[in-house]
C-alpha cells in the first residue's frame, strides 16, 4: 500500500467531504501519522472509512472512523494555551492530534491494556505534552494543579447515554465539550460550550452510532 496517496484520498475523499474544511486540522491529519497508532493486524483498514477494534477487546473498544475524528478536531477547536481532558485514550490517537493544538492533554483510559498501548504509541511517536492515566473517566477527572480541572476542551472518545453534570462542571467558562450521546442505533455528536457559571449551549453536529463508554452511568440531573 502507498501510505501517502491512502492518507491523501482519507483527507480528500472522506474528510474533506464530510464538511471538514479547516486547513489545520486538515494539515494536521498528514502531521500525526494515523497508521502508528493502529494495531498491527489492522494496519491496512488506518485509511478506511470505518471504526477499527483495538485488539481482541470483548467490550467493543474501537478507534473512531477518520471523518468522525477530524470533525470534533474542528469543532472543539483548540488552542495552543489550552488544557484537554480525553476519556477512552483508546490507542493514544487522538491524544496525539489533540496534543498538537494543546498546551497539555490528560488522556484517561479504564482498561490497562489499552493504557500501555497509547503509552507506548505516543512515546513512539515523541508526544511528550500528553499524560495517560488508568482510571474511570466516565463522569470526568480531577487531574492536579495547571493540568487539571477545570479543562477548556473535554473529548469522549466513545458514547454515552446522557452527560453526566459531573463533566458540565469541569469546563471553564468558555470551553467546549465534545461528546456522542444516546443510544444505539441513533446517536448524536454533540459540541457543548460553557457560555457561563450556569449556562450551555448545545451544537449537534451529526448523527452516528458508536460504541458506549465503559461504566458510563445515567446522572440524576443535567442531560442534553
Amino acid at each position: 500500500m502507498n501510505i501517502e496517496k491512502a492518507r491523501f484520498n482519507m483527507i480528500e475523499q472522506q474528510i474533506r467531504p464530510w464538511n471538514v474544511l479547516d486547513s489545520g486540522v486538515l494539515e494536521l491529519l498528514s502531521i500525526v501519522k494515523r497508521e502508528d497508532y493502529v494495531p498491527p493486524a489492522y494496519k491496512n483498514l488506518a485509511f478506511v472509512d470505518t471504526e477499527i477494534p483495538l485488539g481482541n477487546m470483548a467490550n467493543g473498544e474501537c478507534m473512531l472512523a477518520p471523518k468522525i475524528e477530524a470533525r470534533i478536531m474542528q469543532a472543539v477547536n483548540v488552542r495552543k494555551h489550552e488544557t484537554v481532558l480525553e476519556v477512552g485514550a483508546g490507542s493514544g490517537y487522538m491524544a496525539a492530534l489533540l496534543a498538537h493544538k494543546a498546551r497539555f492533554v490528560t488522556t484517561v483510559e479504564i482498561n490497562p491494556t489499552l493504557k500501555d498501548m497509547a503509552e507506548k504509541n505516543l512515546a513512539k511517536n515523541s508526544v511528550r505534552n500528553v499524560a495517560v492515566v488508568l482510571g474511570n473517566g466516565a463522569q470526568g477527572w480531577a487531574g492536579s494543579g495547571s493540568q487539571g480541572m477545570p479543562y477548556d476542551v473535554i473529548v469522549i472518545s466513545a458514547s454515552l447515554p446522557v452527560v453526566p453534570a459531573e463533566l458540565l462542571q469541569q469546563l471553564k467558562v468558555g470551553g467546549r465539550l465534545a461528546v456522542i450521546v444516546g443510544d444505539a442505533p441513533a446517536m448524536s455528536a454533540q459540541v457543548i460550550t460553557r457560555a457561563s457559571e450556569n449556562g450551555f449551549n448545545t451544537e449537534k453536529l451529526f448523527e452516528t452510532n458508536t460504541s458506549p463508554l465503559l461504566m458510563a452511568t445515567t446522572p440524576s440531573n443535567f442531560s442534553f
